[in-house]
């Protein structure tokens, strides 16, 4: 077949200013804007993990964090 092989896309950070493989999905929505059922995603590397679930902890926002390798089909 001809083309560009399929690859798995890279899981990059969602930190500002990171470029760092992520390790972890934030699985989060704002419930003013989004539907209950509706979840996006923020990556975190290990270092950012924390941070970044803070900050949506706060706001009421975090739903669960899971392995990047398995977010849940359909999130996003």
């Amino acid at each position: 077949m001809i083309g560009t092989p399929d690859r798995t896309p890279e899981l990059i950070c969602s930190a500002k200013a990171c470029r760092d493989t992520a390790s972890h999905a934030l699985l989060w929505n704002n419930p003013r804007i989004h539907t209950p059922e509706r979840r996006k995603v923020w990556l975190a590397c290990p270092a950012h993990r924390e941070s970044l679930a803070e900050f949506l902890s706060l706001r009421g926002f975090l739903h669960d964090i899971v392995p990047a390798d398995a977010i849940p089909e359909g999130v996003g």
